[in-house]
């Protein structure tokens, strides 16, 4: 098969689990997947230039892809054309969120004093200090910057210097542990 003749075979595989994603059928993310992923973290990681932040991005237009399938009009574009511009804006929607804090060496220490602040205007007797002060003091830090302050997951992750996963999966556990605690 020629180049040509395997984009546009390609093309119309991806237009087709797009309109079978609109449908309700979730196997057809898994074709999508298949045949772009590996290019979308190669274009991911050119715009993103971290490999967590690229893979971060794609997940999340895997999201994006299956809730807004049915927004997708082939006859508005092409299907790759489409599945990339929802890569693009998800790129973009990190560079954003990482960016409004610049990573530094301090980025930890500055999280430590907005967190003992917070938890100083918290009775002593409260059960949401004795919780609070169980948790790790990164996750903490989290859980505060995140609730009392407004930080998104974005904005914690650079302000912290760690990937947005790790941020998402800590405010995550963090919460399930302050709820048993909180019992």
């Amino acid at each position: 098969m020629t180049g040509s003749a395997q984009d546009n075979a390609t093309e119309a595989q991806v237009a087709a689990a797009i309109a079978r994603c609109a449908a309700g059928d979730r196997t057809a993310l898994r074709v999508i997947y298949d045949l772009e992923a590996g290019r979308m973290i190669g274009v991911a990681r050119r715009m993103l230039r971290r490999q967590d932040l690229a893979e971060e991005a794609v997940q999340e237009t895997f999201m994006r892809v299956w809730r807004a399938a049915r927004s997708f009009d082939p006859q508005k574009g092409a299907a790759r054309t489409w599945l990339y511009t929802v890569l693009r804006n998800c790129a973009l929607s990190i560079l954003r969120d990482e960016g409004r804090f610049i990573a530094d060496d301090d980025r930890a220490e500055e999280a430590a004093p907005a967190t003992e602040n917070a938890l100083a205007h918290l009775p002593e007797a409260s059960a949401l200090r004795r919780c609070l002060e169980r948790l790790d003091a990164e996750r903490r830090a989290v859980v505060v910057l995140a609730y009392v302050h407004g930080l998104s997951h974005g904005e914690l992750a650079g302000k912290l210097g760690v990937p947005l996963g790790t941020v998402k999966s800590w405010v995550r556990r963090s919460l399930i542990s302050l709820q048993e605690c909180m019992g």
